[in-house]
């Protein structure tokens, strides 16, 4: 398939603000359960600003990839049968409830609201928090599902699509969740640092099976079921016309076995062990910069994961255009 800019965008950006709004939660209920120090109600409005600008500039970045933008709102309507349509729903409710959190904190709406068993007390942050926590899991996996429910795109139409939208996103929401609290000059760097490591390693793992999956297709379709023609040797020799088409722009990235290797190679390069790295190192010398280094490199090996996300996609018509493709 043909990577478009303003998709990949959208996902490695609403990635990002999703696991920094889990990350933001994470704290507060490990903060309640005194495992971590109690930070200000400016950590966490900041903060969700923060997950909200991601957000809402990943919202952006999809327009791009409209024809016609003003009917955008249409794409809501058939949220019975259509992942996009639930994907298209579910990020403003996202977006709102990140924005209700990060303002229950800076108004300081903590006093309990019930208190259950006397021990856990609930606060208007929490209770939106929770919410936003089970919304931001629906938002991931709408997003993953609009690509794992395309049966015909072989590479696509496998659970570890959807793994792998939901670790990288965790994986660079908690290490920008590092850079922050980092930039702040708090504690909490080694806590978030952990567990986007933690996180980190399953996007790597969950990765590496869908690469090593890919390589072991069967393809359903063949040249000969492409045509119609049951010849056992079949070679296009001309793309049949002198000019391009839609065919052969939207479903073929145009790109050479060689560059797709390299940007592969980048990608597992920059988004798994030199992130891994820099926050080891950072433990160790308490730099306050490694973490934030950390996720820019994590984050520019994103779009080249998600670049190569979309063009391992082998759309059964390239078969058609094989002089092309």
């Amino acid at each position: 398939m043909h990577p478009a800019f303003s998709v990949i965008f959208l996902t490695t950006l609403i990635g990002a603000g999703q696991g920094l709004f889990l990350a933001l939660y994470t704290g507060q209920l490990y903060a309640l359960a005194n495992l971590l120090p109690v930070q200000d109600p400016g950590f966490y409005a900041f903060g969700s600003l923060l997950a909200l600008l991601l957000l809402a500039a990943g919202l952006f970045a999809s327009f791009f990839h409209l024809g016609r933008p003003e009917r955008a709102w249409r794409a809501a309507s058939k949220w019975r049968t259509s992942w996009l349509s639930r994907e298209v729903i579910i990020l403003p409710l996202v977006m709102a409830l990140v924005f209700g959190f990060g303002l229950a904190h800076w108004l300081g709406w903590t006093e309990p609201l019930i208190v259950i068993r006397d021990t856990l007390p609930l606060d208007p942050t929490l209770i939106i928090g929770l919410v936003g926590t089970l919304a931001t899991f629906a938002l991931f996996v709408s997003t993953a599902m609009i690509y794992a429910s395309v049966r015909f795109l072989e590479e696509w139409h496998s659970p570890w699509t959807v793994s792998n939208f939901v670790f990288l996103g965790i994986a660079s929401g908690f290490m920008l969740a590092a850079a922050y609290s980092a930039y702040r000059g708090n504690q909490l760097v080694a806590f978030f640092g952990t567990w986007a490591v933690i996180a980190t390693l399953l996007g790597m793992g969950s990765r590496l099976s869908a690469l090593a999956r890919n390589r072991r297709l069967k393809r359903k379709s063949t040249p000969q079921t492409a045509i119609g023609v049951r010849h056992q040797a079949i070679r296009q020799l001309t793309q049949g016309f002198t000019a391009g088409s839609f065919n052969t722009r939207e479903f073929f990235h145009g790109e050479s076995p060689a560059t797709l290797a390299l940007i592969r190679w980048l990608y597992l390069v920059l988004v798994f062990p030199i992130p891994v790295a820099l926050i080891g190192i950072a433990y160790v010398i308490e730099s306050p910069t490694l973490p934030m280094a950390a996720f820019l490199i994590q984050y520019l090996g994103l779009l080249g994961e998600r670049w190569s996300f979309f063009a391992e996609a082998d759309h059964s018509q390239n078969l058609y255009y094989q002089r092309i493709a």
